[in-house]
């Protein structure tokens, strides 16, 4: 893992809104200290669950530089930085300041559907432009193509600055190839909460977790335990979350992690269109989740 600062817990941050839409620096700010006070090892920023596509240009901009001055180099910071015109990706990297930023997570273009040639001509290029470490994103759910086994080791052993890939397939099977056959400079990251007990024990080095913004403390400590082989008390941890993992997803990601933020009163449930609040039935379970843990 020496060339790979993104291990234990990394939060995919919220963007946390006001009432009017702006975003709520002083909300984010609180959010920030309480997730490394809770034991975050690195935060995720302007990634899926920040809502980034429905960011301009120069909130982008803004939120990156406040991030930077606001963590002050206590937990690495990783910032999305993908796309599906490989381009503009590259430009981007060429042109941007990432003076702070200690790597980039690039998801597999989307809408697009690129064979896995266009898929390892996209990185390639990426990894050529990028003057920090890059993390591969594979989510098929969201993007309408997967990145295979062999597509992510060919990446993997070519480039010595793509350092990891976050895995969220949902397939068991593909990870375990990536970190069977893995070269030793790199990593698999688990990219869904709900499987990263079991991801960590077959050698994933731990997890950009959506749950993590609301119950740090919690999740660092099963993500701890697991990856220091102590698996019978970080399975009960992991375990305790079940019900949860679902919550937080059914009705889409943020929305159910900024509901239970806001049930903790520490955010406003705003979000972007196209992106609406959780159902009431569901803020309802969340509500009630909220008030057993304690909060």
């Amino acid at each position: 893992m020496a060339n790979n600062k993104f291990h234990g817990l990394g939060i995919a941050l919220i963007t946390p809104f006001c009432t009017d839409g702006s975003i709520d620096f002083a909300a984010l700010d609180r959010l920030v200290e309480y997730q490394i006070k809770g034991g975050a090892d690195f935060l995720c920023i302007m990634g899926t669950t920040a809502e980034t596509p429905t960011l301009s240009a120069e909130e982008k901009k803004k939120l990156k530089q406040h991030l930077v001055e606001r963590v002050a180099g206590r937990v690495p910071l990783l910032m999305g930085c993908g796309g599906n015109n490989t381009a503009a990706v590259v430009n981007d990297l060429q042109t941007s300041d990432l003076s702070g930023i200690d790597g980039i997570l690039s998801v597999c273009p989307y809408y697009n559907k690129p064979s896995q040639e266009g898929l390892y001509q996209h990185f390639a290029a990426i990894a050529q432009a990028s003057p920090v470490p890059v993390v591969l994103y594979n989510v098929p759910g969201r993007t309408g193509v997967n990145m295979t086994a062999e597509t992510t080791l060919r990446l993997a052993r070519e480039f010595d600055n793509i350092v990891a890939i976050k895995e969220a397939s949902g397939n068991i099977t593909q990870m375990d190839d990536i970190i069977k056959n893995k070269p030793a400079n790199f990593d698999v990251i688990s990219g869904d909460d709900g499987i990263t007990f079991p991801l960590i024990t077959l050698g994933a080095v731990g997890v950009i977790s959506v749950i993590g913004n609301a119950l740090p403390s919690e999740f660092s400590r099963m993500v701890r335990l697991a990856l220091k082989g102590e698996y019978n008390t970080s399975l009960n941890i992991h375990h305790k979350f079940t019900e949860l993992f679902k919550l937080l997803f059914v009705d889409g990601n943020p929305a159910g992690v900024k509901a239970m933020l806001h049930e903790m009163g520490m955010i406003e449930n705003v979000l972007r269109l196209p992106l609406v609040p959780t159902r009431l039935t569901t803020m309802e379970r969340i509500s009630s989740i909220v008030k057993e843990l304690g909060y």
